[in-house]
């Protein structure tokens, strides 16, 4: 199944009443693509469509449809918790390793959701993160974390930036 069949799933499990073209603007896709879809899911029972007015439809999941959107968000959470604990994980080496290190401080850039943990992590083992300036810099990369002298940094920026190549 389609990520646009589960957002359509979605949405008329939210509101039944929604319009073809008020899903086509919720989705960001064409009326004709809505209509498609929508036949697309009465065909393979997901979805029942009963006349509200002379013109206007109202949507329901049916059984099988609440099923299969059950079993897509509890495939979506799975892999949620995956990455969390993956991340956590690392995080939780990184900041073992800055404690052996006897770093007590250091700065933290990234703004992610690995960023958050990392910096959650540090905070139960006692290291404070800054956005300021500190000695040591954690970068937070994708779902990695680079540990870096402060010194290393600046060092290498001054090189850079005079477009030096020692």
């Amino acid at each position: 199944m389609r990520d646009y069949e589960f957002q359509l799933l979605d949405a008329i499990a939210d509101n039944p009443t929604v319009t073809q073209a008020g899903l086509a603007v919720q989705l960001g896709v064409a009326v004709g693509s809505i209509n498609w879809y929508i036949k697309r899911m009465v065909a393979k029972g997901y979805v029942k469509a009963t006349r509200m007015h002379r013109t206007r439809l109202k949507y329901h999941l049916t059984p099988e449809g609440v099923a299969v959107l059950a079993r897509r968000t509890a495939e979506y959470m799975e892999q949620s918790l995956l990455v969390y604990r993956k991340l956590r994980i690392a995080a939780m080496e990184t900041a073992v390793d800055i404690q052996n290190k006897g770093i007590e401080c250091v700065l933290l850039q990234g703004d992610s959701d690995a960023t958050d943990i990392l910096r959650l992590t540090l905070l139960e083992h006692g290291v404070v993160s800054t956005s300021e300036s500190a000695d040591w810099l954690v970068r937070c990369v994708g779902h990695d974390y680079y540990l870096e002298s402060c010194t290393d940094v600046r060092v290498n920026n001054r090189l850079h930036e005079s477009g030096s190549t020692t």
